[in-house]
């Protein structure tokens, strides 16, 4: 990706003559599907001292992009997370045109793509809302083989607009952002990995039918949904457990300046560890590591490691350690990102990595090690902050955790 983002750059053109300016203000962005609604969302567009920044808005959420490069009329928009970039050129009319690319396991993501200025409403308003919908639901999402698969939604709405996120036993669907049309809902998202969109119709105050969700150039799944406030997830599925007899947690790898870094490296003896398992593809993963930094930096005086084992799209270690960056950077992470080396596909990345673990299932996975060197606790999935409770649960569990393991 970072190669081609530089070949790109060295080619774009511009017409002759004065460039046109973006303009400042609020935009709406359209991803355009093969099939199916296209993927929008808003984003901002500012100069601070005569430079470009952008802001991604889902929500409450904003993703600042300051990597912003223009020769003539072409745009490159270089996300600072994940494998993801704008290639855009401006049109005389004053929108924005071109195409999304995001790196994966296989080939190159790409989704045509265009933006209008001035434009606030993600969704055309339409007729009043019919009712509402805020609460929690129990959905039942279809996957292309006709399997079904458990969510939660919990939707929050405020006359037309509407707001949530969708959990899955692996994590969280991040900030949706929306409206209520009459008898219809409509939901998107886009973080630079993320790019969904969600329809339905609302049968009743407590039954939603007729749902899809859209998913990059071409997934689509259907989806129902009842009211259920008790809603949970099942996470029987996910879990990973020592192995009985397993040997003592042995790893080297190497961090991102290429310096091999191992467990039973004095700096985490006698320490409290916590072993991120992720990927920097992972935006469950971005969640996680925006936490455990600030929390790393809070509370390793008083005896916490933290370290990052990554599974990333490809072996090639070039890749892998510029995307990896692209979350150190963000973040100020202070701890070791380690390269695995082993895909997040392969199907024996446990084997090769952790052969003291059960099968990893779901990214992030965090490991929790006492002071003795021992394994004491694992976690699969990462409730985020657009969860609201789910998140504060979260924490509260994993501060109870570490403190108790911190006072062994």
């Amino acid at each position: 990706m970072r190669k081609l983002i530089g070949i790109v750059l060295i080619s774009l053109t511009g017409f002759i003559g004065q460039a046109q300016t973006i303009k400042a203000g609020t935009w709406k962005a359209e991803l355009l599907r093969e099939a199916g609604l296209p993927i929008v969302f808003n984003f901002e567009w500012r100069y601070e001292k005569g430079k470009p920044e952008m802001t991604i808005l889902n929500a409450s959420e904003r993703l600042e992009v300051r990597n912003i490069q223009r020769k003539g009329d072409s745009v490159l928009i270089d996300l600072p997370f994940f494998e993801s970039a704008f290639f855009l050129q401006i049109q005389k009319d004053g929108s924005l045109k071109g195409e999304w690319k995001k790196g994966t396991s296989t080939v190159l993501s790409v989704m045509p793509m265009i933006a209008r200025p001035g434009v606030k409403d993600r969704f055309q308003p339409g007729a009043p809302p019919a009712g509402s919908i805020s609460g929690k639901w129990e959905m039942t999402i279809i996957r292309p083989d006709g399997s079904p698969r458990p969510a939660v939604a919990q939707l929050v709405q405020k006359g037309s607009y509407l707001t949530g996120t969708i959990l899955a036993p692996s994590g969280d669907y991040r900030y949706l952002e929306g409206i209520v049309r009459g008898d219809s809902m409509f939901l998107s998202t886009f973080d630079g990995s993320h790019a969904y969109v969600f329809s339905a119709h609302i049968r009743s105050e407590n039954e939603i039918e007729g749902g899809y969700f859209y998913s990059g150039p071409k997934h689509v799944e259907a989806f129902s949904a009842i009211r259920n406030e008790a809603a949970s997830l099942p996470v029987d599925g996910i879990q990973v457990h020592v192995r009985p007899d397993a040997p003592p947690l042995q790893f080297s790898f190497p961090d991102l300046e290429g310096k091999t870094v191992s467990i039973r490296d004095p700096r985490f003896q006698n320490k409290v560890v916590v072993i991120q398992i992720m990927g920097s593809w992972c935006p469950n993963c971005m969640d996680e590591t925006r936490f455990l930094s600030r929390y790393y930096d809070q509370h390793k005086g008083r005896g916490l490691e933290v370290v990052s084992l990554a599974y990333e799209y490809s072996t090639d270690i070039n890749r892998s350690r510029a995307s990896l960056r692209k979350f150190k950077d963000r973040f100020n992470v202070g701890y070791p990102m380690l390269i695995t080396g082993v895909t997040s596909s392969d199907t024996l990345r446990t084997e090769k990595t952790l052969p003291q673990l059960t099968p990893i299932k779901v990214f992030p996975t965090t490991i929790f090690v006492g002071r003795d060197g021992s394994i004491k606790k694992i976690n699969s999935g990462f409730f985020g902050p657009a969860t609201g409770e789910e998140h504060t649960k979260y924490v509260k569990e994993f501060e109870e955790t570490v403190n108790r393991l911190l006072g062994e």
